[in-house]
């Protein structure tokens, strides 16, 4: 069963994201309703995913290690202060056409580095071909694309507080789930 409901909550994630450029037409008839729609698709397609993800067994490749726990958790800070460099517009914004994406896709890559099993590759891999999909459809929709105007220091300094309380928090709920995120 744990199968059926990561696959499904991957599935939904993908499905919900992609329903504004798959499906133009149909999610322009419910307007503004549509966000509320996606809203609760995306939390019914985590509740899923965290199920299935917690239930899935199967053949494990490899485990974690120092060096690749350290790594993710470079990769996690890096990755969080993309996803807080997008709100604030930071100096890194005027580089990264979409660092929210560029923020999923290091999250997912640097999950897969650690966790060496059949169901974080499901779990993980099918978020990052997510993130991958979602870029290429962005670009070939010719979204178009401004760098923010140059920021002022804090801002930086904003989002590298929000980074670090975020990262905490994060880490601190993995320790609660039962998975020590320091190694």
């Amino acid at each position: 069963m744990g199968w059926v409901l990561l696959i499904a909550g991957v599935a939904l994630w993908w499905g919900a994201h992609l329903w504004k450029r798959m499906a133009p037409a149909s999610r322009e008839r419910f307007g503004d309703a549509g966000k509320g729609i996606v809203a609760g698709l995306l939390v019914v397609s985590i509740v899923l995913m965290v199920i299935g993800y917690r239930n899935a067994d199967g053949p494990i490749w490899w485990g974690r290690s120092s060096a690749l726990v350290g790594i993710n958790n470079l990769l996690m800070v890096f990755a969080f202060y993309l996803f807080a460099s997008s709100g604030a517009k930071t100096r890194i914004t005027r580089k990264i056409k979409n660092p929210q994406l560029t923020a999923f896709k290091i999250w997912a890559f640097a999950h897969l580095l650690v966790n060496g099993d059949l169901a974080s590759f499901v779990l993980f891999g099918g978020l990052l071909a997510w993130a991958v999909a979602q870029v290429i459809i962005l670009k070939r929709a010719g979204v178009p694309w401004e760098p923010p105007h140059p920021v002022p220091v804090k801002k930086e300094v904003t989002a590298v507080v929000a980074t670090l309380v975020v990262a905490a928090v994060v880490m601190g709920i993995h320790y609660w789930l039962g998975v020590t995120p320091w190694g």
